[in-house]
């Protein structure tokens, strides 16, 4: 049986487990946490920095999202792969999910982390360039995504597996622009899949934990 370790509101836990319900395997989740001590215990050790997600199955642990779906790929599941076979089609596929975590995820989740710390420990300069980095992202995403569906080529696969969650909070702390019409649609398109509804829906029971102004709508 695979166990995915890591929490149910976490940016970056959302991409494992959107190929885990994508490709409809079934797995044990084991939630990290103050309420699940034994998970905790278990856990260290498995990632380099205690950061998660992370897939253990049998005597064999996967760090980090992107190799976890892969590793499901490869390992799990009838359905198409969420990195394409053909090598060109998986750089596309691969560029876009960096691109999604370097330059979405990453600073969006440098806002909240600046929110949490408060006080004297502000970094108002690290603040202002996350938000510029965000500024710089969406444009070039926008043109990106004019005239396409998903994010790589022409079925949901790793990057949108990505795309969703960095967006989903990114533009809970930097609201994507009115003009940037490519972009919100194609946010709201992520929103209204079934994987990613299931996502958004478990993680609905923590967002008191989230240091910033909810948006009245997803």
């Amino acid at each position: 049986m695979i166990e995915l370790y890591g929490h149910p509101f976490a940016a970056f836990v959302w991409k494992a487990l959107i190929a885990l319900y994508e490709r409809d395997i079934a797995f044990a989740f084991r939630v990290l946490g103050p309420d699940h001590p034994e998970n905790v215990a278990r856990f260290a050790g498995l990632s380099p920095t205690g950061q998660f997600p992370v897939l253990v199955e049998g005597g064999r642990s996967v760090v980090e999202s992107a190799a976890i779906i892969e590793y499901l790929d490869l390992h799990h599941g009838d359905a198409e792969p969420m990195v394409p076979r053909d090598p060109k089609a998986a750089i596309e596929a691969r560029q876009m999910d960096g691109i999604f975590d370097d330059y979405v995820a990453v600073p969006m989740q440098a806002i909240v982390a600046d929110a949490l710390r408060g006080g004297a420990d502000r970094d108002p300069f690290g603040l202002a360039a996350a938000h510029r980095t965000l500024d710089k992202s969406y444009c070039w995403l926008e043109g990106w995504l004019t005239g396409r569906t998903w994010a790589a080529g022409e079925r949901f696969g790793i990057a949108d597996c990505a795309a969703a969650p960095a967006l989903f909070y990114s533009h809970w702390v930097h609201p994507i622009p009115d003009e940037l019409a490519a972009l919100g649609t194609y946010r709201a398109r992520l929103l209204a899949r079934p994987s990613i509804r299931r996502v958004i829906d478990e993680a609905r029971p923590f967002r008191a934990f989230f240091p910033l102004p909810i948006p009245d709508r997803d």
